[in-house]
């Protein structure tokens, strides 16, 4: 289930989304129309997306960026607003937002978005920090879980490319950790002192590339009230990390090169050249290889970027990880839940070890947070993990000889108890966890007769 907040004042807007996206099923909603109280629900819980309005009174749209951006928090943002407002959009695209969308939203358009944000390689699970003793490598590893050998040397590697200022192109699946890779190699260079910035470079239209990337003089186009730097100008003298670079059109790819070739650009409006010494690593989770086959991907660029690469693997060739950063997992979420799990059960690591993971560490993180919301014991079980795990697990039918095995129906029962119990007896929210309509889970309610524990 990815977790989804909504902040707008209209509550008519909030009704109609949560609607709208509850009926995807795989979505858990929640929806805050008084923002002022955006701070503290950010810091208390954690979201996949948040569907952001703009203009609100108290606390705006733009302040709650700006806190997500100074605090650190990982979430995507999509911002909906009533007001084309090119300035304001820019300042979002800063900001770190992943798509701006016009009011009345396009429904269409709204669900691609999603869909594209569940499986983009930029995850909370590379943006988490995480302690780990670091003796064997640089302290700037320190972000990442590991004690795979193929990943220590990829990093014994890696030190030796951030000595340079040689471009620097990371490939990997989705969740494999390459903003982490790039945010390691930045604190090794020599450009440690000054900005790293990160941008999601296949979310920009090819018209907002211009203004975003190389910034703009006042009165360069209708409502640029004021200059503005782009992230290239933001990032001299450090490093500018372009993520999805696979997914650059063509137009924008020449763009890119002619930075990376003349080592300056042009702010819109302005005839006056730039100089700029930036550092570029790219990241893919493409095939550059068949996309410049397929002329999608310029040859040229390639080069210039690929001085130096890295491979980073995913979590099914990692095999000795999952346990290390299942237990990570556990303990973080224990402290978030309140909860007091000692450890994970054998048949539990067993079959998290033999499942291969599409998702990598993100995956694997959500796996063990939905099951330590359900588990009620001191040890996780294979009985509280998702279903949808154990029905594409080989091991689903592996028996925990630790545990009496319920029957079908107790088990469906106890399952429904704990969500209902962990949701305060929402049922609609509920519902979703369980991955059920609504209707079908009142219908359990009665079946098992816990009318007389909720209100139905």
């Amino acid at each position: 289930m990815y977790k989804i907040l909504l902040i707008d004042d209209n509550q008519a807007v909030l009704n109609f989304l949560r609607i709208l996206l509850l009926q995807k099923g795989i979505y858990e909603i929640t929806t805050l129309q008084d923002s002022s109280k955006a701070y503290r629900l950010l810091d208390e819980q954690s979201f996949d997306v948040l569907l952001l309005d703009m203009d609100m009174p108290e606390v705006s749209g733009l302040d709650i960026l700006k806190y997500i951006k100074q605090q650190g928090i990982a979430v995507k943002t999509i911002v909906l607003t009533g007001v084309e407002d090119i300035d304001l959009a820019i300042s979002a695209m800063k900001l770190g937002t992943f798509d701006y969308m016009l009011k009345p939203v396009d429904d269409n358009k709204l669900l691609e978005q999603l869909e594209a944000i569940t499986q983009s390689t930029k995850t909370p699970s590379e943006c988490m920090e995480f302690q780990k003793d670091t003796g064997r490598y640089s302290e700037a590893f320190s972000g990442i879980i590991t004690q795979d050998e193929k990943m220590i040397k990829i990093f014994n590697f890696v030190e030796k490319y951030a000595e340079t200022d040689n471009s620097i192109l990371i490939w990997g699946e989705s969740g494999s950790g390459k903003e982490l890779i790039a945010r390691a190699i930045h604190q090794i260079s020599r450009r440690r002192d000054n900005k790293f910035i990160a941008v999601n470079a296949g979310v920009f239209a090819q018209e907002l590339f211009s203004s975003e990337f190389f910034g703009y003089e006042k009165g360069a186009f209708t409502g640029a009230a004021k200059d503005k730097a782009g992230f290239i100008e933001e990032a001299n003298g450090g490093t500018l990390f372009l993520d999805e670079i696979g997914e650059l059109p063509l137009s924008v790819q020449v763009k890119l090169l002619r930075v990376l070739q003349e080592e300056e650009f042009y702010r819109l409006g302005s005839t006056k050249n730039i100089k700029t010494d930036v550092r570029i690593i790219a990241a893919t989770n493409k095939n550059l290889f068949e996309e410049i086959k397929n002329g999608t991907f310029r040859k040229d660029l390639f080069f210039r970027l690929n001085i130096n690469s890295v491979n980073l693997p995913p979590l099914r060739e990692r095999p000795g990880d999952i346990e290390l950063l299942a237990n990570q997992f556990l303990s973080k979420f224990n402290k978030k839940y309140d909860k007091h799990i000692l450890k994970i059960s054998d048949t539990v690591l067993n079959c998290l070890k033999k499942y291969p993971f599409p998702g990598n560490v993100r995956e694997l993180m959500n796996i063990i947070n939905s099951a330590i919301i359900v588990e009620s014991s001191q040890e996780l079980r294979k009985n509280s993990l998702p279903n949808y795990f154990l029905e594409n697990n080989s091991l689903a039918e592996e028996i925990d000889e630790s545990v009496m095995p319920l029957s079908l129906e107790e088990t469906e029962k106890a399952q429904i108890v704990k969500v209902l119990k962990f949701t305060g007896n929402n049922k609609t929210r509920a519902a979703v966890i369980l991955g059920i309509s609504r209707v079908n889970l009142i219908a359990k309610i009665k079946k098992y007769c816990l009318e007389e524990r909720v209100s139905v």
